[in-house]
């Protein structure tokens, strides 16, 4: 079981400093719009790799009006002590501890896999790739916890490749060198695609039928079509390579890089349907998209290859009938995991019964009741 046992903010968001002593089951945040339910899901977020579920940027957490930084804390599996802050003085920067101890971020993220749900995400069937993108590779790292420095590395290379092209000229012995950089970066962000891919697929066609459709899987690009196939890291590096030396030209008209990984997508089909989900109903869709966070929580709960995911539901429970609602607590309760949710009502959690705690979120402060 992976659970956070104690969570304590300091200046951060709309809190100046507030502490959760919880114990282990799933946590349920209720109180009104606007009251901080979601600013508490995004600090456990900051727990993992990335920016968090709202993307932003370090400075723009610190509550108004706070001196310095902000400071989140917590305590997992009631002996670990965890820490992250953004310090007060000189360019915006996270500091990471693990019991007491300074630490990476790397070291964090294999202690703690997150996985998170927001209403901002319901369109990512029908938006365009760049957002399927962003969803997947947020699974992707909870499953592979070093795809964020594969990601982060990629596009360093992928800007100075850019700018070379928008010069209009390219020196091919500088260009040679970026896109080696660019091609590592590339290939290894595929392997990893591809091997979440095959979990997710397969804990998918594990789930018994039910309220929650299941989906089938593909990924569209050359590199991660060529993992998926079984190519080693050099073949697809190699491919990678040639694909960047041969559309230079086509790119530099361009100005910028028009293959590799960035342009890749997420295929998903609706099961029962046999139809793209970006054709399926909103409430489809809905639906869909919580199978698939709930067989990636699945999937790391069961594998043993490391910790069991955290899983942060923003709001997902208010959208959902009773008889799905019902459905999706009794998968969470089922998982080792700790499943933290939102909503503005504290009916919208009865199902739990016992089984969940409770916390009243009021401006500024939160109470934990059951």
């Amino acid at each position: 079981m992976t659970a956070l046992t104690r969570l304590t903010l300091t200046d951060f968001r709309n809190y100046e400093r507030l502490t959760l002593v919880l114990d282990g089951r799933p946590v349920c945040l209720y109180g009104s719009n606007g009251a901080g339910k979601t600013n508490l899901l995004e600090a456990i977020s900051q727990f993992g790799p990335g920016r968090g579920l709202r993307a932003a940027q370090l400075a723009e957490m610190t509550r108004h009006g706070a001196a310095g930084g902000w400071t989140i804390s917590g305590v997992l599996d009631g002996e670990q002590k965890i820490g992250i802050a953004l310090e007060g003085a000189g360019p915006a920067k996270r500091s990471v501890r693990i019991d007491g101890a300074p630490a990476s971020p790397g070291d964090l993220a294999e202690r703690m896999r997150l996985i998170w749900l927001t209403p901002t995400m319901d369109g990512v069937f029908r938006g365009g790739a760049s957002e399927r993108r962003r969803f997947f590779d947020r699974l992707v790292m909870a499953h592979q916890p070093s795809h964020g420095g594969a990601s982060t590395r990629y596009e360093k290379a992928l800007a100075e490749r850019n700018a070379l092209l928008e010069r209009g000229h390219v020196d091919p012995a500088w260009a040679d060198a970026i896109e080696a950089r660019l091609a590592e970066a590339g290939a290894e962000i595929a392997v990893n695609r591809a091997l979440v891919l095959a979990e997710l697929q397969a804990a998918i066609d594990a789930r018994p039928e039910g309220h929650f459709p299941k989906a089938d899987l593909s990924l569209e690009g050359e590199a991660e079509a060529a993992a998926l196939q079984g190519e080693d890291f050099r073949a697809i590096f190699d491919l990678l390579v040639d694909a960047y030396r041969n559309g230079r030209r086509r790119d530099i008209g361009a100005g910028r890089t028009l293959s590799g990984p960035h342009r890749s997508d997420l295929g998903v089909i609706h099961r029962p349907s046999g139809a793209p989900a970006g054709e399926a109903s909103t409430g489809q869709q809905k639906a869909l998209l919580i199978g698939l966070v709930l067989a990636s929580a699945g999937a790391l709960s069961v594998n043993g290859e490391g910790p069991a995911p955290l899983l942060l539901l923003d709001e997902a429970a208010a959208h959902l009938d009773p008889d799905r609602r019902t459905a999706l607590f009794g998968e969470l309760a089922a998982l080792n995991g700790q499943a933290w949710l939102t909503g503005t009502d504290a009916y919208l959690f009865e199902t739990f019964g016992t089984q969940a705690q409770r916390v009243r979120v009021e401006s500024c402060s939160a109470v934990v009741e059951a």
